[in-house]
C-alpha cells in the first residue's frame, strides 16, 4: 500500500514533534519524587485507561483479522513499542549524557530507511531521500553540540549507550510491524498495544524499584499530563501516521523532538539561545523538506 500522506499528515507530525520534545521537561520534573521505571509505568496504565474507555465508547471493536501470527505481532508491537523502549531509556539516561540520548532518538529516522526499503511495500531506498534523512541528522547533532558523544565517565556507560540504542532500535522496528499489521482500528490498536506494555513495565518497576511512593502535587500533575497528552493521545496520533502516511515519514518526528527540546529549554527554563540552534533548524527543515520532495509536491499541487 502507498503511504497517502496529506496535509493532514504533515500537521500531526508536527504536533507529535511538539509534545514528545516537551515531555523531556515533564520527565525531569517526575523524577524529583517518581522513580524512573514507575513513570513510565503510570504514564503508560493511565494512557491505557484513557484509550479504553474511548476504545468502549466506540464499540470496543479491533477488527483483526484470524491471520496466522497477527496477535503476535501485536503483542511484539505493544512491547516495542512503549514498555522495552521506556525501560531502557530511563535506565540507560542514569549514565550517559542527555545529548547522546538525543542523537540516538535521532537516529531512528535512519535506521526506519533501510528496513522500511525492504519490509514495506511503496517506502523504497532512493538518493534524494536518504540524503534529506542524513542531512536531517546532521542538524540534530550540530543542535545537541559537543555534549552528544561526551563522556560522562560513569562506570556502565557504554552499557547505558547501548540500552538507548536499543531503544531507537524498538522503536523503529515497532513503526515497521505497525505497518504491516492487517486492517485494525486505530484506537484498538492503541488501547491493545498500551496494555500490553504496562503490564510489563508495572511488573519491572515492582522488581526492579518496589512498591512507589506517593508523588508530590506538582509530580502527579506531570505525570497524568504525560499519561494524557504526552502517551494516551500521542500514541493514537503515532498510529494513524504510521498506517496511513507510513512508517518513514513518521520517523521525521524524531528529528524534531531534539529541536523542539531546545527551543522549550530557551523558552520555558530561561537556557541561553546557542546561535547554532537556527544552523541546526535550517538543516534539519532542508532534511525534511528534501526527503518528503515527492510528498511536498503533490500537497501544494493539490493545494492550488
Amino acid at each position: 500500500m502507498t503511504p497517502d500522506i496529506t496535509l493532514g499528515s504533515w500537521v500531526m507530525v508536527a504536533i507529535l514533534g511538539f509534545v514528545w520534545g516537551a515531555s523531556f521537561l515533564f520527565v525531569e520534573l517526575a523524577l524529583e519524587s517518581v522513580t524512573p521505571f514507575w513513570i513510565a509505568a503510570f504514564r503508560i496504565a493511565l494512557a491505557g485507561l484513557v484509550t479504553s474507555i474511548v476504545w468502549q465508547l466506540r464499540g470496543r471493536k479491533l477488527y483483526l483479522t484470524a491471520e496466522r501470527g497477527s496477535w503476535v505481532v501485536l503483542v511484539t508491537v505493544g512491547l516495542l513499542s512503549t514498555a522495552v523502549p521506556f525501560m531502557a531509556l530511563s535506565w540507560g539516561q542514569q549514565v550517559v549524557t542527555a545529548g547522546f540520548a538525543g542523537v540516538t532518538m535521532a537516529a531512528v529516522a535512519l535506521m526506519v530507511l533501510p528496513l522500511a526499503h525492504f519490509l514495506v511495500p511503496g517506502e523504497r531506498l532512493n538518493l534524494r531521500k536518504t540524503l534529506g534523512f542524513m542531512i536531517g541528522f546532521v542538524g540534530v547533532v550540530i543542535l545537541i553540540g559537543p555534549d552528544a558523544f561526551r563522556s560522562t565517565g560513569v562506570e556502565g556507560e557504554l552499557a547505558g549507550r547501548l540500552a538507548c540504542l536499543l531503544a531507537a532500535g524498538c522503536y523503529a522496528v515497532s513503526s515497521i510491524l505497525m505497518r504491516r499489521i492487517p486492517p485494525i482500528d486505530p484506537v484498538g490498536l492503541s488501547a491493545v498495544t498500551l496494555w500490553i506494555g504496562a503490564a510489563l513495565v508495572v511488573v519491572a518497576a515492582l522488581l526492579a524499584e518496589g512498591w512507589p511512593g506517593w508523588p508530590t502535587g506538582m509530580a502527579l500533575l506531570v505525570i497524568v499530563t504525560l499519561g494524557l497528552v504526552q502517551t494516551a493521545a500521542a500514541n493514537m496520533l503515532r498510529i494513524q501516521v504510521v498506517r496511513t502516511a507510513g512508517p518513514v515519514f513518521m520517523s521525521l518526528t524524531n528529528y524534531q523532538v531534539p529541536l523542539w527540546s531546545v527551543i522549550l529549554g530557551v523558552l520555558v527554563l530561561g537556557e541561553p539561545l546557542e546561535a547554532s540552534l537556527f544552523l541546526a533548524m535550517t538543516l534539519i527543515l532542508a532534511g525534511v523538506g528534501l526527503s518528503q520532495w515527492g510528498a511536498l509536491k503533490r500537497l501544494f499541487g493539490h493545494a492550488k
